[in-house]
């Protein structure tokens, strides 16, 4: 049983119980509630690669808890099976340009399941057809042509317009595809574009009727014409929208052809998606970049160049389906807002890329694993928990993720007549909820009228010129403030700290702060009582208050410009007067007699008392000998940096012509010897 003592001040708002974990430290609190992400697996099978139980994605089922801006991580893996049965529809153009392509097919049906054997253990095989709306302007609707929409000139079996036929539904005996490709015949329409993204729609959305299975799902569409899109039906005065759902009569025709449109390419995405159908677009060279362009927009989806004859789709199939299967992309979908999803793909080719929208991983071969590392962030708190998916592009496989988040404590303790809240409530969670009658933190304020709320006592608190209670520096207690610390007022709005300093102490030591402005004590003055009113420090003797050459400032003399000294008692006039005759001397030692007259130039020496003129080479004194009245000047010249350079020179040379003397008396020594 948790205690939830109350370590709030008097009055403080309730949601200052949320904070950082080290603010809720420092205020006292010893029973921070903190719940961590966690992530909890609900169901997960391990990798299975047999007929009617392959198992390729791992976890199946999460149940996830989040908190609000914290990222949280968990992983999925994907391990392409060995054998995963296959389904394979083929959707045949049966438009009268097709006639030599319908007698190859004819022949390719064990080719094409042999073909996918080699990389499944079971393959079904369906067939169907496609040609136009048996409508104006796209067919010829002059009932004997209609009957028999084929040139004059073909004596071969010809069949009516239709929009799309299902044939053959999927099945292991590809005898029976060949029975049925061969009783299968052609067909004729007027304009060049043919109906075949109605035929897809249905194709995707009858499962039951085309007969797909729980496994890999492959669509194979063979044309050597274009398209038509969702619009082109009002040509015909068809303007109802495709409505996306199955429209197939007891022969396996699409009745409803001439009632609704045909579908945009977005439409046909989302069908083909939502079922887990890979398409193949088998198509003639010259409409190669019209299919290219529509697959781009189509997941899942490839483009082969198919012979005029349909020789090659057996290879074309072949590697479509080896494109299809190896790359691997991983993608979430209706997920909540206020959930942020990333992916960290490892690929098993070594590539490794991060902060992806999606997991992507390509040429990944039979039994190869790869690993996302999925991230979940939360900005927002979701009332209940909800789910999402994780899928495999073109797999029926999925994992489903059910995330809540932790937005309020995991506390169910209550206490009725609670004395934390003075008796008058019950505490839940640390959180008192007061009787009638009673409001406040602690229900310690009665209500004294019945318009009485805690926002109109919070208002009491609030001064006419600010915006916050208690000018944000205390808290408000039943419409009084408590002010923290030296903070005083009825508002909270004096702070007797934040006076002016001045040697980094409060009104310099010499007054007290009141309210944030300094009342000095007597004799001082000043934003900070940094200045002393008094004089005594300004005179000397008889000579008056700054020698009555300055005046009196903070107990300290400020001279007129002609004077300087402590008492305003030295006069620069002597230095401006003799100045000439100081830089006269210093720069000719010689001629000075009209700068200088009769005055006597001495070097200062280091017992002299401080010299008080100054120039930029010389600093110097004017003395009166008061012996005979005669002027001197003591002076002493500035350290020259070109001084200090020749200096620096001449010992650097002098020491090479040391080194060298002394090298040359060595060399005579060893000639004697020798």
């Amino acid at each position: 049983m948790h205690s939830f003592q109350d370590f709030l001040m008097p009055g403080e708002a309730t949601n200052h119980r949320c904070n950082t974990k080290d603010n809720l430290r420092r205020s006292n609190c010893l029973e921070v509630i903190n719940p961590k992400p966690r992530t909890l697996t609900v169901r997960d099978k391990p990798f299975w690669s047999d007929p009617g139980r392959v198992v390729q994605l791992r976890p199946q089922k999460l149940h996830i808890k989040l908190r609000l801006g914290v990222p949280h991580t968990f992983n999925v893996m994907f391990k392409r099976a060995e054998g995963s049965p296959i389904d394979l529809y083929y959707l045949m153009d049966l438009s009268f340009s097709m006639r030599d392509d319908l007698d190859t097919v004819r022949k390719l049906g064990h080719q094409i399941v042999s073909a996918l054997k080699n990389v499944s253990s079971s393959v079904r095989i369906g067939l169907g057809g496609f040609v136009e709306k048996a409508t104006d302007p796209f067919i010829n609707t002059i009932e004997a042509v209609k009957n028999r929409p084929c040139n004059k000139g073909y004596t071969g079996p010809c069949q009516p317009s239709f929009s799309f036929k299902h044939v053959l539904p999927l099945t292991e005996d590809v005898t029976e595809f060949t029975r049925k490709a061969e009783k299968e015949s052609i067909s004729s329409n007027k304009d060049n574009p043919e109906a075949g993204f109605d035929a897809i729609m249905q194709v995707a959305v009858c499962q039951d009727q085309i007969g797909w299975g729980d496994v890999t799902r492959i669509l194979v569409y063979t044309s050597d014409g274009v398209y038509h899109l969702a619009g082109d039906g009002k040509l015909g005065g068809i303007y109802y929208p495709n409505d996306g759902k199955c429209h197939l009569n007891s022969e396996g025709f699409y009745d409803m052809a001439t009632y609704f449109d045909y579908p945009s390419i977005a439409h046909v995405a989302e069908a083909l998606s939502n079922n887990h159908i890979k398409l193949i677009f088998a198509v003639t060279k010259e409409h190669l970049e019209q299919y290219t362009a529509v697959s781009e927009l189509i997941p899942q989806s490839v483009v082969g160049v198919l012979e005029k004859d349909s020789s090659n789709v057996v290879q074309l199939i072949s590697k479509a389906y080896h494109d299809l299967s190896s790359t691997i992309l991983l993608e979430h979908h209706r997920v909540p807002p206020g959930i942020d999803v990333s992916y960290v793909s490892q690929c098993s080719d070594g590539t490794h890329s991060q902060n992806q929208k999606r997991g992507a991983c390509s040429h990944t071969m039979i039994n190869d694993q790869v690993n996302f590392t999925v991230t979940l962030t939360s900005s927002a708190c979701l009332h209940e928990p909800t789910s999402f998916i994780l899928k495999v592009q073109g797999l029926n496989e999925e994992l489903q993720v059910t995330v809540e988040t932790l937005c309020n404590c995991d506390c169910n303790d209550t206490e009725p007549f609670s004395p934390q809240c003075k008796g008058k409530g019950t505490l839940t969670c640390g959180i008192c909820s007061c009787d009638e009658g009673n409001m406040g933190q602690s229900c310690e304020c009665e209500m004294q009228e019945h318009k009485d709320t805690m926002f109109a006592l919070d208002e009491k608190c609030v001064s006419p010129n600010s915006s916050q209670p208690c000018s944000g520096q205390g808290s408000c207690l039943c419409g009084m403030c408590i002010c923290r610390g030296n903070i005083r007022g009825k508002y909270c709005q004096c702070d007797d700290t934040s006076c002016n300093r001045h040697n980094n102490i409060i009104c310099g030591g010499n007054g007290k702060c009141n309210c944030g402005t300094c009342e000095c004590n007597p004799n001082y003055s000043g934003h900070a009582c940094e200045c002393s009113t008094l004089t005594d420090q300004c005179y000397t003797g008889g000579d008056g208050l700054c020698s009555h050459n300055g005046h009196c400032e903070c107990n300290k003399c400020q001279c007129h410009p002609d004077f300087f000294g402590r008492h305003c008692s030295e006069i620069r006039a002597p230095c401006i007067k003799f100045k000439p005759c100081v830089l006269c001397a210093i720069a000719n030692g010689e001629d000075c007699k009209h700068a200088c007259g009769g005055i006597k130039l001495v070097t200062k020496m280091n017992e002299s008392g401080p010299l008080v003129c100054f120039d930029e080479k010389v600093n110097y004194n004017v003395e009166m000998d008061m012996a005979d009245g005669s002027i001197r000047i003591l002076y002493v010249l500035k350290p020259s940096k070109m001084y200090v350079i020749y200096r620096l020179i001449g010992t650097a040379s002098g020491g090479v012509v040391v080194i060298g003397l002394i090298g040359i008396m060595i060399c005579k020594i060893l000639l004697e010897i020798i």
